[in-house]
């Protein structure tokens, strides 16, 4: 809102009567009380009458409606010399008006001035002048458009924010590692620059565009791309935002935000996040939500209904596709759904080169080697690594970014804040046995990935930890592949179990045990890789709150659920048997490598395997 003289007239009126009026009743005081404030001395009224009698009274001013006298009198008492003295007069004192005219005595009475009228008034008319002034307001900013209060007259209207010509300062050339998405949409922003190319062979434009992906991997940045890319209106918007608690408002916005997209198509809409809206129809535990459902049904009418939205693109973006309606996804409504996955190596360090453009990265410091160390990296998570490694080279008041900055970087985001070195002693022993099972036993099997780090350094709730590079392919895992990260999970309780007996194994391999019994129970129920057979016997989707699973949880009988426990426990035992044995052979390298973790702290993976090799042959990893 602007502050124009109007404005401020408008909120200094009421402020300055009231201003008056609080000076007028505490600062302002009455003649009565200037005269009452004269009179330092009290006299009863007997006395008063006595000093009548004998003609020591001068004067008398009454006040307060004959209540209070202001008497000029003398007498030894008084020393001789005229002095005022104040007096209460009593209400029935009718016969001291004729008593004092008998004494020749100076009488004036001062009449009280009536206020209470006066501010009773002013007092029923502040509260509805301040009511006036704050709804006259109210209104002016709702007819403004302007945010806050004003708003509840129109709680209606869309809250897009709305751009002819959206500048994000973002274009295709900044978004990096989605290829494929970028080709999608640059055939979009083509359609909505030169629509001839396509009409000319019968082509019509999608009417809408779902980007489906995990969080961080450049589904909004993409957005902003395309908003920065084609020279049309751009209306952006949360699927949050469109429900609130009164039913019919969410449906209201949508008619809303449709109605001016039409008035400036062609235009694209962006709705971030429309699971928030488009979640399943009718489902959960007690039904749905009315206002929710009836928003998604006005979505959908207005997409695909009766009526046409010739020019109007819908871009939409959720990592939760699983749970969107079904109806909201058929073609007519949104026609192209583009996968935003995680980067693979090209990606990533495609994603590297954009975000190190604005970085002081030394230059021994290679995108290749990071980009290769961080498998599973969404785009998100790789900016934020730069960032990490910025912040922790500011702090150390170096001038560029080196590799050192980089690998604390990614053990901060992956396993947290780093803690306290352990003391030398014997749970810091017990803690390097423990880590370097983890990382001897993960060497010495084929089928699993190499170390890529063993230390002693807490992070997080850990106290030790070992990491392995992920492969680069992690869709497609054999059933060797998951036996041995089941036996590299139990390597640590294995060396706990062996070096210190079984009197003193620890609760530290807790977690390591949650993933062994995972692992083994999906080989049993969802990969068939049991002797069971090759079923499924358990859905990954069974939730019940999105309508799923509400009936019996177990799809098999008393049985096979038997057959099932037996399976997982006999997966378990043969993979810690062999875990033992594996421990027990490779004793003195595993010593040899816990003096050494001690001392150093931290071990990286390519002189752990060079430690071993020098004891054992070390198989060539797949």
């Amino acid at each position: 809102m602007k502050l124009s003289w109007k404005n401020l007239l408008l909120w200094s009126l009421p402020i300055i009567i009231i201003c008056f009026f609080v000076w007028q009743g505490f600062f302002a005081p009455t003649t009565n009380e200037n005269n009452n404030n004269i009179a330092n001395s009290r006299m009863t009224y007997g006395r008063f009458l006595e000093y009548l009698d004998m003609g020591w009274v001068k004067k008398v001013d009454i006040y307060d409606n004959g209540h209070t006298a202001i008497v000029e009198a003398l007498g030894p008492e008084l020393g001789n010399r005229v002095q005022k003295i104040r007096v209460e007069l009593p209400a029935n004192a009718t016969e001291l008006v004729n008593k004092l005219k008998k004494n020749n005595v100076d009488l004036d009475a001062h009449p009280t001035k009536n206020t209470i009228a006066f501010w009773n008034l002013v007092g029923n008319l502040i509260f509805p002048l301040l009511l006036i002034t704050g709804l006259i307001f109210l209104f002016r900013r709702s007819n403004n458009g302007a945010g806050g209060p004003g708003q509840a007259m129109s709680f209606g209207k869309s809250k897009a924010l709305f751009q002819m010509e959206a500048k994000t300062g973002i274009i295709f050339d900044d978004v990096a590692g989605i290829d494929e998405a970028k080709e999608e949409f640059e055939e979009i922003v083509t359609f909505l620059k030169k629509p001839e190319y396509f009409t000319a062979v019968g082509a019509k434009i999608p009417k809408g565009v779902l980007l489906v992906g995990p969080p961080g991997t450049g589904k909004t940045l993409l957005a902003k791309a395309i908003a920065g890319e084609a020279n049309v209106p751009f209306f952006s918007i949360s699927g949050s935002e469109f429900v609130e608690m009164f039913v019919g408002v969410g449906a209201s916005r949508v008619r809303d935000l449709f109605k001016k997209a039409k008035e400036n198509a062609p235009c694209i809409i962006f709705i971030d996040e429309i699971d928030a809206v488009g979640r399943q129809r009718g489902t959960g535990i007690g039904g749905g939500n009315d206002e929710r459902e009836q928003t998604l049904n006005q979505l959908l009418t207005e997409m695909d209904g009766f009526e046409g939205n010739t020019g109007i693109i819908v871009i939409a973006a959720t990592n939760r596709a699983d749970i969107l309606d079904s109806a909201l996804l058929r073609p007519g409504r949104f026609d192209r759904q583009v996968t935003v996955d995680i980067p693979d190596f090209k990606g990533r360090l495609a994603i590297l080169t954009v975000h190190a453009k604005n970085k002081k990265i030394h230059p021994d410091v290679s995108l290749n080697i990071i980009a290769r160390r961080t498998p599973g990296f969404s785009g998100a998570d790789l900016a934020n690594l730069l960032n990490e490694a910025a912040i922790l080279t500011a702090r150390k008041r170096k001038n560029s970014i080196t590799l050192n900055e980089i690998d604390e970087a990614i053990d901060r985001i992956i396993a947290g804040m780093e803690g306290t070195p352990l003391i030398d002693s014997k749970s810091k022993r017990l803690i390097a046995y423990h880590e370097v099972g983890h990382a001897i036993v993960g060497t010495l099997l084929q089928d699993h990935e190499n170390v890529q780090k063993v230390t002693l350094i807490p992070r997080g709730q850990a106290k030790g930890l070992t990491w392995f590079t992920p492969s680069e392919d992690q869709n497609l895992i054999s059933r060797s592949q998951i036996k041995a990260r089941i036996m590299g999970a139990l390597g640590g309780r294995a060396a706990e179990e062996i070096v210190f007996g079984d009197a003193e194994v620890t609760t530290g391999a807790s977690n390591d045990l949650q993933q062994v019994t995972s692992m083994a129970r999906q080989m049993v129920t969802r990969f068939g890789m049991s002797n069971i057979g090759p079923l499924s016997l358990e859905n990954e989707d069974t939730n019940p709150f999105l309508g799923r699973g509400m009936g019996n949880n177990n799809e098999y009988s008393d049985e096979i659920a038997i057959k099932i426990d037996k399976q997982i426990y006999y997966i378990v035992q043969e993979c810690h048997k062999k875990t033992l044995e594996i421990i027990k052979n490779n004793r003195v390298i595993i010593d040899k490598l816990v003096d050494i973790l001690i001392e150093k702290e931290t071990i990286d993976g390519q002189e752990f395997r060079s430690i071993i090799s020098k004891y054992t042959q070390i198989p060539q990893k797949n």
